[in-house]
């Protein structure tokens, strides 16, 4: 414990100290959010999220960047240092495979959201929806969706799902699919929830420090070692993401994170406890798909706006009510799923 301990502050410490200079760069190349009409996934203005956030235009966006940048040059250079050094490891599945998939999803989803943020905001393509066009942006998250989850069931031989107070569940070649779809719906409800300063990061903070619990009861080595690594750079993000933040995450950040962040709990096996403790990411997407699903089908909207903490700022609530109030929420969900995972 006392290693992760210094892992956490070490990549705290880096981050912290990259931070600054990044955001600097940022502003420099003008990575930074526009002052400009958005629209929904239907190609329609959205006036409310454009009078709400206008005072946003111009905060550098793109700090997922950095902090994927740092835990994976970190995991890599001090996970082989601490076993040449004699440190114990102990592992639930091959290292190698887990290593893949971890950083499959880090990586990739990661690279998605830089391609989509470039052309949103250089203006290489002004005829899609917020950079790529939403459903070539799905249909990769799919692909890649589905490539980590043949990994998690041919490579790690995942293929069962725990329910607490039912028991276990062999899905079989089923959990291809399910696993898709968990990884693709935790990618866009992080990205959907990252809309507010402070908001996903602060909710994914306690949300990993659960996870991270868990993979330590587990004796899982290399997952504690990359939740280490991944906490204590976030909470130096977060510390410049908070109100009035000073940087976004950008698609590259809340795409890999939720991405990342789900494949966590699928390899912690504790699928139930990944929809609890990521209790309000599960809130964010659903009042979205919803919402999208009534104006594609019913022509009409069933909230005045969508997702919810837009619709919580609607009705007036100002912003750090809403992200500290959820931040709240977020530990007592993180609590009752820990319990959920360990009963």
């Amino acid at each position: 414990m006392a290693l992760l301990l210094g892992l956490l502050i070490f990549s705290f410490s880096v981050t912290a100290i990259a931070l600054i200079p990044f955001i600097n760069l940022l502003y420099r190349w003008r990575f930074t959010r526009q002052n400009q009409k958005t629209k929904d996934a239907f190609n329609h203005p959205t006036p409310i999220f454009d009078k709400l956030h206008r005072h946003k235009a111009g905060t550098p966006v793109g700090g997922g960047l950095l902090v994927v940048s740092i835990v994976t040059v970190l995991f890599f250079l001090l996970f082989p240092l601490a076993k040449f050094l004699g440190v114990f490891i102990t592992h639930v599945y091959p290292i190698n495979q887990e290593l893949h998939v971890i950083f499959f999803a880090f990586i990739s989803f990661a690279l998605l959201g830089l391609y989509d943020d470039i052309l949103k905001f250089f203006h290489f393509d002004r005829n899609g929806f917020f950079g790529l066009k939403m459903r070539h942006k799905f249909i990769i998250q799919w692909i890649l969706g589905l490539i980590i989850a043949l990994m998690l069931y041919f490579n790690l031989e995942i293929e069962i799902l725990y329910i607490p107070f039912l028991g276990t569940f062999k899905l079989g070649w089923l959990y291809i699919p399910f696993s898709a779809m968990v990884v693709v719906a935790f990618a866009n409800a992080v990205n959907i929830t990252d809309g507010l300063d402070g908001l996903a990061a602060g909710i994914l903070m306690i949300a990993l420090f659960a996870f991270w619990l868990l993979s330590a009861s587990i004796l899982d080595t290399p997952l504690s070692f990359f939740l280490a690594l991944w906490l204590g750079s976030l909470i130096a993000f977060l510390y410049f993401n908070v109100y009035p933040a000073r940087i976004w995450l950008g698609d590259v950040g809340a795409l890999a994170f939720g991405a990342t962040f789900a494949v966590v709990g699928l390899l912690l096996g504790k699928v139930m406890a990944l929809v609890v403790i990521g209790g309000l990411f599960v809130v964010e997407i659903f009042s979205s798909l919803i919402q999208l699903l009534a104006k594609r089908f019913l022509h009409r909207k069933i909230f005045p706006v969508s997702p919810f903490h837009l619709w919580l700022q609607f009705k007036g609530w100002e912003e750090p009510k809403i992200v500290t109030r959820a931040i709240l929420a977020t530990v007592m969900l993180s609590i009752f799923g820990v319990w959920l995972a360990v009963i």
